[in-house]
């Protein structure tokens, strides 16, 4: 019956046999599809670009298996092998529960919601998220999420750009590698011209720079912590400089620090941004992210805020419903109109973060971040034995280390040694000299932190470096 219902002709491949055309088959579909050979198919491609793919011969599903279950098993978790890598990937605790939750179908398969009044659980989780961002980071307006911290910093300037009519936006010389570049994209278009603030010797942004540069300055971004781990101390100073020279003051923020640093709404920010999935979501090799965007509760402000806000509302009976209250975005409106181009959303990225937020509570977030203030101090005080610390001051998470030799050379031989090191500053800040910038969390053990002491001594004699 088989052989019947599929063809006299049906023959039984060997594993690791497949289909695969001759060339009269290749000239029948190429005919098909209006063309006389290959070349033709690729003559738009430049004779400079190969489309020789070369590829192997196919493989059965086990077979397929078999190899990227060998090839995945390389891999070690930050279990098996400590990483002190950071600079904007950490190693966070995620409690058991937010990964069952956001499983369930009812959020794993919600997509943005093109009918969104029927998709209730999942604005109401949204709406939850927006609720616990906004006491977090004491500012009243929150949207539904960006991709990420720095496409949050893109939509940043462009707003502050439009809020303000001016095309200049400053940022710390100490801002992520990855970030500035996302930035460049983001404002090149724009025609927003980005300038750089210096640090002073203590790591943190030049107040006096900054009162040079700031005239004409369509905002002021300025990080808590920054890229450095440091505190900055004259956080305050910097919002009353933007202030009184017309342009919107930017924080960005690492949420993690909110149990025990000050909400930016309260020092005076018109716009909080930072990473989301630092709650809720495990490394995932950098992604995927949610970025927090959030403003202060100004009506023109939040008309020109990027993305969507969930809103809370009586249906025609009188019960509690949510909408999307703002979507000003180029999927709902004239593109031309829209205040952002991101199309699509982080929703489930925003709910794992709502669920370990208010799993943590106010005494939660407190001892998650009293407990990387104190993993940060241990850390610290071991490294002086093996390095130089660049600036004094008080580090969360992120700490920079000064070696006598190339860290490149003293991060291969670290791995060596099943330890991965820190993020290698030199590429990107060459001031720094041969210094790389290590981060700890609550996860990180004290016999982590040692055996990484340990090795450095040990490396310290090694011929190789």
């Amino acid at each position: 019956m088989t052989a019947k219902l599929f063809g006299d002709d049906l023959k039984v491949m060997p594993m690791g046999k497949h289909y695969m055309p001759n060339s009269a088959h290749k000239e029948e579909m190429l005919r098909e599809i209006g063309f006389e050979s290959i070349e033709d198919l690729f003559s738009d491609v430049p004779k400079n670009v190969s489309y020789e793919f070369n590829l192997p011969e196919g493989k059965s599903e086990y077979e397929v298996f078999l190899e990227m279950n060998e090839m995945l098993g390389k891999n070690k978790t930050a279990l098996e092998m400590p990483s002190f890598l950071g600079a904007g990937t950490y190693f966070h605790y995620v409690p058991a529960h937010v990964k069952y939750l956001i499983e369930r179908s009812e959020f794993l398969t919600a997509y943005t919601p093109y009918q969104p009044e029927i998709s209730q659980g999942m604005l109401q989780a949204l709406f939850e998220y927006q609720s616990l961002i906004a006491e977090l980071v004491g500012l009243e307006i929150v949207n539904a999420s960006m991709y990420d911290w720095g496409t949050s910093l893109g939509e940043a300037a462009r707003m502050s750009a439009r809020f303000t009519r001016r095309n200049k936006f400053i940022v710390p010389k100490n801002l992520s590698p990855e970030k500035i570049k996302v930035l460049q994209t983001y404002v090149d278009g724009a025609g927003i011209e980005i300038e750089y603030v210096k640090w002073n010797e203590k790591g943190q942004m030049d107040l006096e720079e900054l009162k040079e540069k700031v005239e004409g300055a369509a905002g002021v971004y300025i990080e808590m912590p920054n890229f450095f781990g440091l505190i900055e101390e004259e956080i305050k100073a910097v919002g009353e400089i933007a202030h009184d020279n017309n342009a919107l003051f930017v924080v960005g923020v690492d949420p993690t620090s909110l149990g025990v640093l000050e909400a930016p709404g309260n020092y005076g920010a018109d716009i909080v941004i930072g990473e989301a999935a630092f709650f809720g979501s495990p490394m995932n090799f950098g992604g995927p992210r949610a970025g927090i965007f959030a403003v202060k509760n100004d009506k023109k402000l939040v008309r020109q805020m990027p993305g969507r806000i969930i809103g809370m509302t009586k249906d025609v009976d009188g019960r509690r419903a949510f909408v999307m209250a703002l979507q000003t975005r180029e999927q709902h409106i004239r593109r031309a109109k829209a205040t952002s181009n991101i199309c699509s959303n982080e929703a489930l990225v925003a709910v794992a973060a709502a669920i370990h937020i208010a799993t943590l509570g106010p005494k939660g977030l407190a001892k998650l971040g009293e407990v990387i203030l104190k993993n940060t101090a241990y850390f610290k005080k071991r490294m002086k034995e093996v390095g130089e610390l660049p600036f004094e001051g008080i580090n969360f998470k992120d700490v920079p280390v000064k070696f006598e030799v190339p860290y490149d050379a003293i991060h291969e031989r670290l791995l060596e040694r099943n330890i991965h090191g820190g993020f290698y500053l030199k590429p990107h800040f060459p001031e720094l000299g041969e210094s790389a910038l290590f981060a700890v969390t609550e996860t990180t053990r004290k016999e982590w932190i040692d055996a990484l002491v340990d090795a450095l001594k040990e490396i310290e004699g090694d011929a190789y470096v």
